[in-house]
């Protein structure tokens, strides 16, 4: 895998990283449940599920970097088959609410690039 696009596999899991923080340890701020549409009276509901997500975010970043870091040929396809379902976990957001368009793309871009870049170098 070309090192550009091993800079998007980073970016892509730094992003998850943040996430996982957001959503499993800060949910509770309102600076960070707004970010989820989640109004103050519907935090307590949505936490459990808040929880549960950012640890999925956890294992998609701990797969990006570890593959990375795992090197290899095998290590780098763990790395993009975890940048794959970031993607497509980016498609299904904005697909399920037009108004998380930013946090999609911001969510769906680096590691599509990532996936780009390892087809094509």
């Amino acid at each position: 895998m070309s090192l550009v696009a091993q800079v998007f596999v980073v970016v892509a899991g730094l992003f998850h990283l943040v996430v996982f923080a957001m959503e499993s340890l800060l949910f509770r701020k309102p600076s960070t449940y707004g970010r989820f549409l989640v109004k103050e009276n519907e935090v307590e509901v949505a936490r459990p599920w808040a929880f549960n997500q950012g640890f999925y975010n956890l294992f998609l970043a701990i797969g990006a970097l570890g593959g990375l870091v795992w090197g290899g040929d095998k290590g780098h396809a763990i790395a993009l088959f975890a940048c794959a379902c970031m993607a497509g976990a980016g498609v299904v957001l904005i697909a399920s609410d037009r108004r998380m368009a930013r946090a999609a793309a911001t969510q769906a871009v680096p590691p599509i690039i990532a996936l780009v870049l390892a087809a094509v170098l």
